[in-house]
């Protein structure tokens, strides 16, 4: 298999590079409040700190280990542990979608904006195509896909469909008959569904909370991790979930060059966090509803500046700058002269479809350092737009 094309530098991380360590106000997150070993171990039963404090510090099982995988398969409603292939994080599970199932004459589909390993990845591989969201402030939820969009995109080599629901950017959700009618879609064509559900688990509202695609379309594999909706990014433990073994067989090959197995001392905190997956979720969801109110405070004393809804789903939000010079110098002037990092729409230009213009994302899934951000956020807005206060 030849490369398609080489692919480009990682936008976001170039970014982040730069700016993550060093801003002072780290608002555009894309994860939720993490913990520390010993909170974490604070969730633990006697024989889950045993395992921990007795652990063998060898290689692990490329597989990942049993109970481990057959908690994992407890997340779900129709997987066992011999559907689950664990990662070292979920960028690891892009990448080797792209690289095992695609092949030079096949073709992608992605919404757009997107994470970019959603596209990129696949781009040095086949053709891919991009949807692009649809925004709508009067609709029941600001972002959305469109069906009949994803149908007209689809060619006769089309092999995949990769989607991030709740999405990053825009914290949009998939609505049950929508995505029931994609998978009736991909079925007719016989598409494979790549979901990206890392952020499943956080909604502002729980009754919102989507079907995981390995548990509706024999064709689907769903991407999960501990970073994002658990807050743990510092395990780098993630998954991929399927019906389809032999696919997963082949994952599980790919895995030789990649990560070869996972960190052992990960794998047991990673159970523990599991277990535990009602509780944090329950802290998480309270925590990101107080942030998004009192973000929804601060812009509503600045109107004519920010256009926001709440997300749906996740911790990251994709407002809409409206006030003067532009979203982007908007996010360079807060950094440069306030120290408050956000992230421009820039970072989610698409090299497969026309993206959204003078947005950012911000994080709304951190306890520490969210308030002392948005205080900096007000005096920024003071100082720069008093124009625009009630």
């Amino acid at each position: 298999m030849r490369n398609f094309k080489p692919m480009r530098n990682f936008g976001l991380e170039v970014f982040f590079s730069k700016w993550e360590f060093t801003a002072r106000y780290h608002m555009t997150a894309s994860d939720m409040e993490s913990m520390t070993t010993a909170d974490l171990l604070g969730f633990a039963d006697e024989d889950d700190k045993l395992n921990f404090d007795d652990l063998w510090l060898g290689y692990t099982e490329t597989w990942g280990a049993p109970d481990l995988r057959e908690t994992i398969a407890q997340t779900y409603d129709r997987m066992d542990a011999q559907n689950i292939l664990c990662l070292a994080g979920a960028g690891e599970g892009l990448y080797m979608m792209a690289k095992v199932l695609l092949d030079t004459d096949d073709h992608v589909i992605v919404p757009t904006p997107n994470y970019q390993s959603a596209e990129t990845v696949p781009l040095s591989v086949c053709e891919v195509t991009g949807v692009p969201m649809h925004r709508d402030m009067n609709a029941s939820q600001e972002w959305s896909i469109d069906v009949d969009d994803i149908k007209a995109a689809i060619r006769p080599n089309t092999k995949l469909l990769s989607l991030n629901f709740p999405h990053n950017p825009t914290g949009a959700l998939l609505p049950r008959d929508k995505m029931d009618a994609l998978v009736d879609l991909c079925r007719e064509y016989g598409i494979y569904i790549l979901s990206d559900e890392v952020y499943r688990g956080v909604e502002l509202n729980p009754d919102d909370r989507m079907p995981q695609i390995a548990d509706i379309y024999e064709k689907g594999v769903s991407l999960n991790v501990m970073s994002k909706a658990y807050g743990l990014p510092g395990l780098r433990i993630g998954w991929v979930a399927t019906q389809d073994l032999d696919l997963l067989q082949q994952l599980e090959r790919y895995k030789h060059y990649l990560s070869i197995c996972n960190s052992a001392p990960s794998e047991r905190l990673a159970m523990i966090a599991l277990k535990a997956r009602d509780e944090i979720f329950k802290r998480n969801h309270n925590l990101v509803l107080s942030n998004a109110v009192l973000l929804e405070e601060l812009f509503d004393d600045f109107p004519g500046l920010v256009e926001w809804r709440r997300p749906m789903g996740g911790c990251v939000a994709y407002p809409k700058y409206i006030g003067p010079d532009g979203g982007e110098n908007f996010c360079r002037s807060l950094v440069e002269d306030s120290s408050v990092l956000l992230l421009p729409s820039s970072i989610y230009e698409s090299e497969v479809s026309n993206t959204p213009k003078d947005h950012f994302r911000i994080g709304i899934g951190r306890e520490k350092g969210f308030k002392e951000g948005l205080v900096a956020m007000r005096e920024h807005f003071e100082k720069k737009y008093s124009s625009f206060t009630k």
